[in-house]
């Protein structure tokens, strides 16, 4: 695995100097255009690809129900660590319920996608993609667009739009996987033309990911005095929940082949697309990015680690 994390760590860095060299408003407009063509168009692509291949079994019902549980118990334990805004108001001044909306969501939604599908397919193959797809468009997506958007409402702003559950069903990736589902359920055969484009297009979202990951990570002046505030968003994103996961894992028959993936794909960092909804309810965006900062470079110990423990 040290071989894919350099690997992988290489084009984040990447990422990391491009926006270096190009200020970080110009960065920013590029990643948004970045991500915004893996969001649409590649990770799509990617869902459909895999999930109409993949047979639909008790696994389908598995994963999810490990990833909801490992989103929500986390989610718990940040509200009671947080919830009372103790901690935050100890160390930070300031609007004390934007940064308890910030802390929580980057303490129970992981970069499950982003960062999830290229560690999978590139530590256990591409038959684990399928893992990092129905963690995070079964489990956490769904809940990120239900308890998520209730939560930075109430710490943020109520902003005006559209009911967050309507929401979720904007996302293109999820009626990607909606199709792939019920193509693989009735065991409709992808022409070949199809196959061929959607692994032309799915083969895109790995670099482009990293590359985004990469442009996303930012310090701001006095982060330093803010890590205590951030410890246990660490804590529980990249040791709590794949303990969790390990468990539930375990609890629910998974078999011993899916087991260190699922785990794996538990102990990802914070995740980027976070950022979009603390700047949309206006929660502490510098924040959160210092959290997405953070358990990334992290993860890049403690992956290893729960690779070594899980296998």
């Amino acid at each position: 695995m040290l071989n894919v994390l350099l690997g992988m760590a290489a084009i984040i860095l990447a990422g990391i100097g491009w926006r270096i060299l190009l200020g970080r408003k110009s960065a920013e407009t590029i990643r948004s255009h970045l991500t915004q063509s893996v969001y649409h168009i590649f990770l799509p692509a990617l869902v459909l690809h895999v999930l109409w291949q993949s047979p639909v079994d008790l696994n389908t019902i598995r994963i999810p129900v490990v990833a909801a549980l490992s989103v929500l118990l986390s989610l718990l334990a940040a509200f009671l660590i947080y919830g009372n805004g103790a901690l935050v108001r100890f160390f930070m001044a300031g609007n004390t319920n934007k940064t308890i909306g910030a802390v929580l969501l980057a303490s129970a939604f992981g970069n499950f996608s982003y960062l999830g599908l290229p560690v999978l397919s590139q530590t256990f193959g591409d038959w684990a993609q399928v893992i990092a797809i129905q963690f995070d468009l079964l489990a956490s997506t769904p809940i990120l667009f239900s308890v998520g958007i209730i939560l930075a409402r109430y710490y943020g702003s109520s902003a005006t739009g559209i009911h967050p559950l309507l929401s979720l069903f904007q996302v293109p990736a999820i009626w990607a996987a909606i199709a792939g589902l019920l193509l693989s359920i009735f065991a409709i055969p992808m022409p070949l033309w199809i196959n061929e484009t959607l692994a032309t297009l799915g083969a895109a979202v790995v670099p482009l990911m990293l590359l985004s990951v990469g442009m996303a990570l930012s310090w701001q002046s006095g982060w330093a005095a803010r890590i205590p505030v951030l410890l246990p968003v660490i804590s529980i994103q990249l040791l709590f929940m794949p303990l969790i996961a390990w468990g539930a894992s375990i609890g629910v028959g998974m078999p011993e082949q899916y087991l260190a993936p699922t785990i794996i794909e538990a102990a990802m960092p914070t995740m980027v697309l976070g950022l979009v909804i603390c700047d949309r309810f206006k929660l502490d965006v510098a924040l959160y990015a210092e959290a997405v900062t953070l358990t990334t470079v992290c993860s890049m110990l403690t992956l290893p680690l729960w690779l070594q423990l899980a296998s």
